[in-house]
Formats: C-alpha cells, structure tokens, sequence
C-alpha cells in the first residue's frame, strides 16, 4: 500500500511540475518577488547575527568591570583616589584608570573617540599590539603618540602623512603623531578610536590630575564578577558600575531592535504579497476551470487536486527560499549588506568597513520560514479547496 501511495504522490508531483511549466512566467513572476521578500527578512537576520557575534568576539577582550561616577543621571570624572578603596575585595587583579571622550570634527562633522590609557598598567596589555595592522600601542613616556582606527586613517589623510592636530577645549592645537592603525578586524570596536597616553587624553580635554572618567577593573576569575560588581557597589553607592556580561547585552539587545524594526517595515511587503498570493489562487481563469473539470472526469478527487497545488506552493516557496537565502547571503558577505547598514549600523559618520560572515542559526532559519512560507502556503492551498470544488461539467460546457 504504501509504495502505491508513493507512486501516487510522485506521479502527483510530475504533473504539479508540469504545470508549472505550462504557467511559468506567472510562476516565474511570483518566485521572484517572493524570493525577493525572503530576501530582504534573510539580511535582517543574517547581519544581526554576524554584528552579535562580532561584538561578542572584540567584547571578550574588554574589561570585566567599568566604573563610572554618576551626578544627576549624567557621567562626571571619577578620582583617582577609589582605587584605594577597592584594594581589600578579593579578586580583583587591577584597577586600571582610563579617559575617554568624544572629539567633534567641524570639517568632516564626524565624531572620533578618544582613549587615553596606560597599557603597561592593563593585564597583558602587551597583546593589544596584535590587535593592530601595524605599528604599535604607546607608552606612557611616549608622549604625542597615538594609535587610530581605519576609518580615522581615511578622514584625516593618514597614508600620506602621520602627523594631525586636534584643538583642546580653549581652542590651542595639540599635535600628534600616528604610531599605529588598528586592524580591519576590530572595526566594529575602533573604527573610529584614537588611542593615546593617558596624559596626552588628560592634556587635550584639560581634565586635572587626580581625576579621570573612568575605573576599569580586572577580575582573576570570571565567575565573581557578579559577586565582586555587588561589593563594588556597596563601597561605592555613588557609582555606577557596568560589567562585560551587561555590555555585551546592550549590544544584543540594540542589534535585535534595530533588526525587528526593519522586519516590521518588511512585514508590510510580505503582507501585501500574501494577499497577491491569495488573489491569484482564489481567482480561477477559464483555462483552469476546465483543466479541474477535465481532471475530475479523468477520476481524479478532490484531494487529488488539492495535493496538486500544495506541491505547486511547495516547489515555488523552496525555489524562492533557496534563491532569497542564497542572495542574502551573497548581499552580507561580498558586499557588506550596503542595503541595511544605514539602519543596523547607527547615525554615525564614520561607518566601518565590515567583512562580516553570517551564522544562520536554526532558530533564524525556522523565523524566516514562519513569517515568509507558511502563509504563502495558507494563502495558496486554502483557496485552492474552492478550485477543487468545481463541478466537472461547469467549464466543459462552455
């Protein structure tokens, strides 16, 4: 019984094939907008999850813990001086300061973040040169001396020369000379970063001594950082203290929303082709009226007619998921999702030149075909009951 059933079915299959053919521009038509939609809810997905996965790679070498001092909901410097009140919580490797800020570049309008740092005192910070293309990261005594992002390499000239001016807050010119460019691979993170000694950062935002923005703290074990985050907090109730785990999560959660918010703009693409889908397959022309009736005389029943167009919608959304997927991943990987990235990518000027790979996972996979083939089917085969419920001497008579 069963090969008979499985004959039945490919047999079935043949003449859905067939039919096809005989309407393939129509077919052809909606498999490519429908490849089309599935297209563009494939690069959603795909470049959130390429960015995730990016950030959670360059995230990994971040500090376990920052520390930042809050007044009236906004950030202010912190002293210097809470590093000696951090020294009796156990595990805690180092307490390293850092200044940071924004530099704002009326020629370009483009913003540059600024780091003052000082590597020697950071736990193997003598591997951040392998994060750099050349060069290397300065030291404390070498004064004037910067490393910068790609991105800051294109806007100010850098190739050609590797000296540059940034103006201090009473508007007098530091100069600086380029050590070192960070690598294409830190983009995400450095694009548009300027690294220099933590006392060229204090000189160019005229922050005093004694005073920086910002505590980095080194765990010895990762499973505390929770546990010493709390301690932290109850020495330092003024301050505001932001671990890796949570960082890491920000970047999620912004990459999610910027993704289901373009997915919700697509929805009405989709939406719109779903009611196409139905139309058409509610909508019988003469031409396969009497092909149903024809079929019926020939013995062939209802749910005959029924499996055919299921097996229609089948092979049409399969070619569609396999051409939109295919394409997508074309669009992500050689040509960086130019499409999307005004929208995943943020407001900023300077945009990173990203190779990102994608990770379907099969949870993406299962979202795509939920939001894209399922109602095609249900917008295909339910109407067809209606075709397959035509009386057979209906359309021969005409």
């Amino acid at each position: 019984m069963a090969p008979r059933n499985l004959e039945k079915q490919l047999n079935i299959l043949d003449y859905a094939l067939s039919s096809l053919w005989r309407r393939r521009m129509k077919s052809l038509s909606v498999l490519l907008v429908f490849a089309a939609v599935i297209f563009l809810l494939a690069s959603f997905q795909m470049v959130t999850q390429a960015l995730t996965d990016k950030a959670s790679q360059v995230l990994a070498y971040t500090p376990e813990i920052t520390l930042q001092k809050m007044s009236a909901g906004r950030q202010e410097a912190i002293p210097l001086a809470y590093r000696d009140r951090l020294a009796g919580i156990f595990g805690i490797r180092r307490v390293v300061p850092r200044i940071w800020g924004y530099y704002f570049d009326e020629v370009r309008l483009a913003n540059y973040t600024v780091m003052g740092m000082d590597v020697r005192e950071m736990p193997e910070g003598d591997r951040l040169d392998t994060a750099l293309a050349k060069g290397t990261i300065p030291g404390p005594e070498e004064q004037g001396r910067v490393v910068v992002g790609q991105s800051i390499v294109k806007a100010l000239n850098l190739d050609e020369r590797n000296t540059f001016s940034l103006f201090r807050p009473d508007l007098s010119l530091k100069t600086f000379t380029v050590s070192g460019a960070f690598s294409r691979d830190t983009d995400i993170m450095t694009n548009d970063l300027i690294v220099m000694s933590l006392a060229d950062a204090r000189d160019l935002y005229e922050i005093p001594a004694g005073l920086v923005t910002d505590l980095c703290v080194y765990v010895a074990n990762p499973k505390e950082i929770g546990t010493i985050a709390r301690k932290i907090s109850a020495i330092l109730p003024g301050v505001r203290v932001l671990t890796r785990p949570q960082i890491q999560k920000t970047y999620q959660v912004v990459f999610g929303w910027r993704s289901g918010f373009g997915s919700i703009c697509l929805l009405a693409a989709l939406a719109s082709f779903v009611i196409l889908a139905w139309d058409k397959a509610s909508g019988l022309s003469p031409e396969e009226r009497r092909e149903i009736s024809i079929l019926k005389v020939l013995g062939w029943e209802t749910s005959d007619i029924l499996a055919v167009r299921f097996w229609e919608s089948v092979i049409v959304s399969g070619l569609a998921c396999i051409v939109g997927m295919t394409a997508a991943y074309i669009h992500v990987v050689y040509f960086a999702a130019f499409l999307f990235r005004p929208v995943l990518m943020g407001w900023s000027v300077l945009r990173p030149d990203l190779h990102l790979v994608p990770r379907m996972a099969v949870g993406n996979i299962l979202l795509i075909l939920a939001f894209t083939v399922v109602p095609y089917l249900a917008a295909t085969v339910i109407p067809a009951w209606r075709s397959a419920t035509v009386p057979a001497d209906s359309a021969l008579g005409g």
